[in-house]
C-alpha cells in the first residue's frame, strides 16, 4: 500500500488520502438503480423475474418460484455439512446471548405531581433482511438479521438473497425461525422490499448490507414517495483501518486488512501506524499472504485505493481514525484500551493481538452490519433497538393539568399558536365549575 506521512501533508492532502474508493463514486450509479425500481414498482414480480435473468443468471420457470418452498429448505439444509452447522450453531448462541441482553427497559415516571411519563417500546411489524450473495455468500449476515429480528419479537420477517442462494444461507435462516426466502438479489431486491410485488410483501423496513447498488438502492427507496420504508443505515462495501504501534505484529496487521480488502474490489482498508518499520514491513507481509489468497485479484484491486498513515504518535493515530470513521477498527498496540479512550468514530473496535476483526464477523457475539464511509460519526452500529420503535405516552391528572397549564399556555401564545392554548384553557374553565 501507498505510505503517506500524516504530518507532511496539508489539510487538503489529508482529506484527499481519506477519501473512499473511487468505484464508490459512479456517476450513473443513481440513474441506473432508479430503473430498476421504476421497473419493480411498475411492473412487480415480472421485472424482478428479467432482472433475475439479466443479473444472476436465473431463470425461474415460473413467478411463484421466487420463494422457497418447505421441501426446497428442507434439502438444501440436509446438503449442509455438519461441521458447518455446529459452527453456524456456536455463533448463533452467542449472538442470541448478547442480543438478548440488549432488551429494552421501559420508562415510567413522573416529571411532577400529577403527569406521568413513559417510554415504549413495540418490535417492528415487518422487516426485511438482505443477504449478499455473489462471489461471497455471507451465510453470517443471516445470523446477524434474523436473530435480533426474532428476539425483538418482529411479527413477519422476509429474507431475500440473490439467486441461486447458496445452502448454508437458507439453513441458516431456517435456523434463525426464517420461513419466508426469496430468490432475489441486488437493487431488484430492495424495490421488491419497498413497494412489494404479487409474490413479496413490502415491509416497514429493510436490514442488511450489500454492494454499492443494494446501498444505493436503499437510499433512493427510503426517500421515495411511492413507499413508507425505512432503511436500517447506509451499509456498503466493507472496510477497516488498523492503528498499529512498534510492538504490533506484520503479519497479524496483513491479515487483518486482507480479510476485508478480499470482501471486494471497492473494499477500502487503511493502516495507521508510529512506526515507519511497522508500515514496510505490513507492505511485505501483504505481498507475501496475497500471493496465495484464492481471492488475490478482487483483494489487490482494493489494496489499488488503500493506503498506510505514518503518523507522530497514538494520539494523532486516534485523530486521524476519528476523521475516517472507519466500518471497522482494529487497535493493536501494547495498551489499546488506551486509545480507546481517544475513539469517537467506529463501526466496531476490535481491541488486541489476539481479536481479528474475523471474530466479530462471525461468532464473538456483537453484530457485524455497521455503517460506512464515515457514518459512523452519526450512525450506530446494528443492535436490538433497531428492530422495535420507541414511542412515548403521557397521563395528567386534573391536578397535573393545573400545575403544568399556565407553562403551557405561555409558551402556545408566545408561539402564535392559539387553538393549542385553547386545549388547556377549555379543560381549565371545565374544571372551575
Amino acid at each position: 500500500m501507498e505510505i503517506l506521512t500524516w504530518s507532511t501533508l496539508s489539510t487538503a492532502e489529508q482529506k484527499t488520502a481519506l477519501k473512499r474508493s473511487p468505484l464508490i463514486g459512479d456517476s450513473g450509479l443513481e440513474q441506473s438503480v432508479r430503473a430498476i425500481l421504476d421497473a419493480v414498482a411498475t411492473r412487480g414480480d415480472a421485472a424482478i423475474q428479467e432482472f433475475n435473468q439479466k443479473f444472476d443468471g436465473f431463470n425461474s420457470a415460473k413467478i411463484g418460484e421466487l420463494r422457497m418452498g418447505e421441501a426446497e429448505i428442507a434439502a438444501a439444509s440436509a446438503r449442509v455439512s455438519p461441521e458447518l452447522k455446529a459452527a453456524i450453531s456456536k455463533a448463533m448462541a452467542n449472538i442470541d446471548v448478547f442480543h438478548s441482553a440488549q432488551q429494552f427497559r421501559p420508562i415510567d415516571m413522573e416529571t411532577e405531581a400529577g403527569v406521568r411519563c413513559e417510554l415504549r417500546s413495540e418490535p417492528i411489524e415487518k422487516v426485511g433482511l438482505y443477504i449478499p450473495g455473489g462471489s461471497a455468500p455471507l451465510i453470517s449476515t443471516v445470523m446477524m438479521l434474523a436473530l435480533p429480528a426474532k428476539i425483538a419479537g418482529c411479527e413477519q420477517r422476509v429474507l431475500v438473497s440473490p439467486p441461486p442462494i447458496n445452502d448454508a444461507i437458507i439453513y441458516a435462516a431456517n435456523a434463525c425461525g426464517i420461513t419466508e426466502i426469496y430468490q432475489v438479489g441486488g437493487a431488484q431486491a430492495i424495490a421488491a422490499l419497498a413497494f412489494g410485488t404479487e409474490t413479496i410483501p413490502a415491509v416497514d423496513k429493510i436490514f442488511g448490507p450489500g454492494n454499492r447498488y443494494v446501498t444505493e438502492a436503499k437510499r433512493l427507496v427510503s426517500q421515495d414517495g411511492r413507499c413508507t420504508v425505512c432503511i436500517d443505515m447506509p451499509a456498503g462495501p466493507s472496510e477497516v483501518l488498523v492503528i498499529a504501534d512498534s510492538d504490533a505484529n506484520c503479519e497479524f496487521i496483513a491479515a487483518d486488512l486482507l480479510s476485508q480488502a478480499e470482501h471486494g474490489p471497492d473494499s477500502q482498508v487503511i493502516l495507521v501506524t508510529d512506526s515507519q518499520a511497522i508500515a514496510d514491513g505490513v507492505n511485505d507481509a501483504l505481498t507475501r499472504q496475497l500471493a496465495v489468497l484464492p481471492r488475490c485479484d478482487i483483494a489487490a484491486t482494493a489494496l489499488l485505493s488503500s493506503r498506510t498513515f505514518v503518523v507522530d504518535d497514538m494520539l494523532q493515530a486516534a485523530q486521524v481514525s476519528n476523521q475516517y470513521g472507519p466500518e471497522h477498527l482494529i487497535i493493536q498496540t501494547r495498551f489499546p484500551r488506551e486509545v480507546l479512550k481517544n475513539i469517537r468514530a467506529a463501526g466496531s473496535v476490535f481491541l488486541g493481538a489476539y481479536t481479528p476483526e474475523s471474530v466479530g464477523d462471525y461468532a464473538s457475539g456483537t453484530n457485524h452490519v455497521l455503517p460506512t464511509y464515515g457514518y459512523s460519526r452519526a450512525v450506530s452500529s446494528l443492535s436490538l433497538a433497531d428492530f422495535s420503535r420507541r414511542f412515548t405516552v403521557q397521563e395528567l391528572s386534573a391536578k397535573g393539568l393545573i400545575g403544568l397549564g399556565q407553562a403551557v399556555m405561555t409558551l402556545a401564545s408566545n408561539e402564535l399558536l392559539d387553538a393549542h392554548k385553547n386545549a388547556v384553557v377549555v379543560r381549565l374553565a371545565s374544571l372551575e365549575k
